[in-house]
């Protein structure tokens, strides 16, 4: 027979102690840090309540530098929160959103520029898609109205000759007879 192994013997309480201490430990450190990194940087999405109609239009304009494919308006990073709140600032201080704008390219490039500028080369963005819309439309009319033109020479008549009506006759009749129940 195998040796029973003698239970081990510990003070009662000790056995909980230590996994209940690690736990609260971790949930205090948990809630300290979060509580830390609040007080350091606010929240990305947070900004003025009421936003100046200027800047509203310059953040509209543009894509952001931290979240390349996204909007400034919409991108969750701090450092666009950040911008979103230096483009109110000058919003607030005066400025034009042609102004913020030129000086949001101005320190970050050209590329972040949601909508290409309408002059110079770059009206053939704004030009080139309405026109082909345009033709594209004025292609779909024309195609149907020849499709729509009786073809010449082999118009079709909605007149049927005594001899095809007796066909269409004996053929209703066949399907007829064919569909009537077997029971």
């Amino acid at each position: 027979m195998p040796a029973r192994l003698a239970p081990r013997r510990t003070a009662p309480g000790i056995s909980l102690r230590l996994p209940v201490l690690l736990l609260l430990t971790w949930i205090l450190s948990a809630t300290g840090a979060a509580a830390q990194s609040q007080n350091e940087r606010p929240p990305a999405n947070k900004g003025p309540s009421v936003w100046h109609p200027e800047a509203l239009e310059a953040i509209d304009r543009l894509k952001s530098p931290f979240c390349p494919g996204f909007m400034l308006e919409v991108c969750p990073s701090p450092d666009a929160a950040a911008l979103r709140d230096s483009i109110e600032m000058l919003a607030e201080g005066g400025m034009r959103a042609d102004s913020i704008v030129e000086w949001m390219l101005a320190r970050h490039g050209q590329q972040w520029r949601a909508l290409p500028p309408a002059r110079g080369r770059s009206l053939v963005a704004w030009i080139v898609p309405p026109a082909v819309l345009l033709l594209g439309i004025a292609v779909v009319v024309i195609v149907l109205r020849r499709m729509r033109r009786a073809p010449e020479g082999g118009a079709p008549t909605d007149e049927v000759s005594p001899e095809e009506d007796a066909r269409l006759d004996a053929a209703i009749r066949e399907l007829e007879t064919e569909e009537e129940p077997l029971f």
